[in-house]
């Protein structure tokens, strides 16, 4: 009996052991953190969580791929392989689609301990694209992996999961230094380009009327278009009716005085100089008579469109009555346009500098470049005059059809060059309190807040002076998403790796 109860005891011992080794190895497996990359190449953005990389024992990787453009949104569709290398030695695993848009989940079980090398290829029906992950370690077990493994601290950032962000117009950009300018901030108004307007007149008096379609303003034009027509009606004066059959019947008379005349002289009836006479006399008869009768019909005299282009303003009312010579509407071929900034006479001495200009006009956030649309600048003032205390800057541009003459606008002129700034586009700040504030992004999911002292804008960029750094990524679009997320108090916890 003693023996039986001493090989019990022994029995439960070993079970107790084995037991408790288990459950050690379990805490020790639980604790491993999770190993997190986020890497960059032009078309991808890859975030991958795993666990740390243990000889025999499966790795499960979350991968995240986002297509970098305007807007970072997930890859839906492709094929992503992902490789590791030790040694001489290379394991591999595929996924031909995402498990949910964006994420693919790949699994690895190494073979050999060491350093090795961790390669995601990626292939879209639109570009093939490789990302390196180097000095990855293997380690031979659990327990090489725990001691190897870093402190756990809490680093404050704010955590926006990439289904989130791909969710919204997200978007983030590296910064790097760059050649930034000095900026004159000024308005200034949108100008036709002389040569590119044409103000058509009445060529006759009379009553106007509008011909159709073409006298609508914004309507397109080619030379030769009926405009408007110009009617006498029952006018006893200034009626062109008339003025055209005055003409018609001296050009008729004098037509046949000339040819009775050309007998005449042959004859020696009449002298050369009589007949010359005549002759002027027809000429006169004939130009004056093609002069009013030019463009006239049965409704009366027609204006024609005198080039291509728009009808940008209509200056008469139809059945108004006017004189010859009375402008009746504008045509503008708005090609080439004027864009003028008016400039306070503190910065006189900084315009000979100034090279380019950005504006933009109050009812859209798009911001142009003179550069972009072929600019150069035509002149800057060398004085004010009486009735504006400004100097005018003016640049010609080509209109790429989304520019309208008369518009007021904002300008930021460009003088003076700022070598090795730092800036980031405009909409990549949150104001509070008067206070500016970016979000940089840290890792995939991991963003900190911080506060920026800005220099000069440009409308489309503002220098930094301080609270970022050079290689750092800056979120452009999407920061009053994270600010709303962190307000609510319900972000996500990390964890993909699963």
């Amino acid at each position: 009996m003693k023996i039986q109860y001493k090989i019990i005891m022994l029995s439960f011992f070993i079970l107790s052991m084995v037991s408790c080794n288990k459950k050690e190895e379990a805490k020790e497996s639980s604790s491993l953190e999770p190993l997190a990359y986020t890497l960059y190449t032009t078309n991808s953005e890859l975030f991958v969580e795993f666990k740390p990389l243990i000889v025999g024992q499966a790795s499960k990787f979350a991968a995240h791929f986002t297509i970098l453009g305007d807007n970072f949104k997930p890859l839906t569709e492709g094929n992503v392989t992902v490789s590791l290398i030790v040694g001489n030695e290379g394991i591999r695993n595929s996924a031909n689609n995402p498990s949910t848009p964006g994420i693919f989940r790949l699994a690895l079980t190494p073979k050999m301990e060491g350093k090795g090398t961790l390669i995601f290829d990626i292939k879209t029906k639109d570009y093939t694209d490789k990302i390196v992950i180097n000095d990855v370690m293997v380690y031979p077990n659990e327990k090489a992996a725990l001691e190897k493994q870093p402190e756990h601290s809490e680093s404050g950032d704010i955590s926006y999961l990439k289904e989130q962000a791909w969710k919204v117009d997200f978007a983030n950009k590296e910064i790097t230094k760059q050649v930034f300018y000095e900026i004159i901030k000024t308005n200034g108004q949108i100008l036709s380009a002389p040569g590119d307007e044409m103000i058509v007149t009445a060529k006759a008096s009379g009553i106007v009327r509008f011909s159709g379609k073409n006298t609508i303003v914004g309507s397109a034009v080619t030379p030769g278009n009926s405009l408007f027509t110009v009617a006498a009606g029952d006018m006893t004066v200034s009626n062109i009716d008339a003025s055209v059959k005055e003409a018609k019947a001296n050009y008729i008379k004098a037509k046949a005085d000339y040819e009775r005349s050309k007998l005449l002289v042959a004859d020696k009836i009449i002298s050369e100089k009589e007949h010359l006479q005549t002759k002027l006399q027809f000429e006169n008869a004939q130009i004056a008579y093609n002069t009013v009768a030019k463009n006239y019909g049965s409704s009366g005299h027609n204006v024609l469109a005198p080039m291509s282009g728009f009808v940008k303003n209509i200056l008469v009312s139809e059945g108004q009555f006017v004189e010859s010579g009375t402008p009746l509407a504008t045509i503008s071929k708005n090609k080439k346009l004027l864009i003028q900034a008016n400039v306070s006479q503190n910065y006189f001495n900084r315009l000979a500098s100034i090279t380019s200009a950005n504006f933009k006009t109050p009812q859209s956030d798009i911001v142009y470049n003179t550069k972009n649309l072929n600019g150069r600048i035509v002149s800057y003032g060398k004085s004010t005059s009486n009735n504006t205390p400004f100097i005018p800057v003016t640049f010609e541009v080509d209109n790429q059809g989304q520019l309208i003459s008369g518009s007021v606008i904002e300008v930021y002129l460009k003088s003076s060059p700022i070598e090795n700034a730092l800036a980031v586009p405009v909409s990549a700040l949150i104001e509070e309190q008067g206070t500016f504030y970016v979000y940089v992004q840290t890792a995939g999911e991991s963003f900190q807040k911080r506060e920026v002292k800005l220099g000069a804008s440009d409308g489309q960029d503002v220098q930094i002076l301080s609270g970022i750094t050079e290689n750092e990524r800056v979120v452009t679009k999407g920061s009053f998403q994270i600010k709303l997320a962190t307000a609510s108090g319900t972000m996500p916890a990390h964890g993909h790796e699963h």
